[in-house]
């Protein structure tokens, strides 16, 4: 493991937290977002991200679960304004999870980071007032072949952190996401 990460793998085969070290004293803190080599030593994996993206969603905004069927995108995600779930679904039919859902609060106080390999269905909710949410991908984006997992299947069962009577607040492609049955898999 690099002195500079904590990699914590998570419930599904392949997905890491990402926790960078944070410098600070009274003045602030100061971390290094992402460093190539020390990903690779930390995960053994080796990747090139082509494409930074950056999303600012209101609270209770449900973006996803989406996912690529060609030129697939792996993801390391993370937020610097507020708080947000941050969820992957297993969707690879050749995993050992297949079909599981891992769900981590990401914020800008905590610093933890997601990676979400390619071939797994992304989403999130904002917890806070606001959220920005920053990831870089391994591929660039194809909407030809976008595809939208439905965010409340009853067969993945993904126990979102929502109020009770709160509805997320979620666009028309996100509404109309496939039931697992019916979603394409890998």
């Amino acid at each position: 493991m690099s002195s500079k990460l904590l990699i914590t793998p998570t419930a599904i085969h392949d997905v890491y937290v990402v926790e960078p070290k944070v410098f600070g004293d009274e003045r602030g803190w100061f971390t290094e977002s992402f460093n190539a080599e020390d990903f690779a030593h930390a995960t053994s994996l080796d990747v090139e991200f082509v494409q930074d993206n950056h999303s600012f969603s209101r609270q209770w905004t449900l973006r996803g679960l989406h996912y690529q069927l060609e030129q697939t995108q792996g993801k390391l995600v993370r937020v610097v304004a507020g708080s947000v779930f941050d969820v992957a679904v297993d969707i690879r039919k050749n995993s050992p999870t297949y079909g599981k859902w891992v769900g981590v609060e990401l914020s800008a106080e905590n610093h933890k980071q997601l990676w979400i390999p390619a071939q797994l269905a992304h989403g999130f909710l904002v917890l806070t007032p606001t959220a920005e949410f920053l990831y870089k991908t391994t591929d660039y984006y194809h909407p030809q072949s976008e595809a939208c997992l439905a965010w409340n299947d009853p067969t993945i069962g993904i126990e979102w952190p929502l109020p009770a009577g709160v509805q997320p607040n979620m666009n028309a492609k996100d509404t109309a996401g496939l039931l697992w049955d019916d979603a394409p898999k890998f």
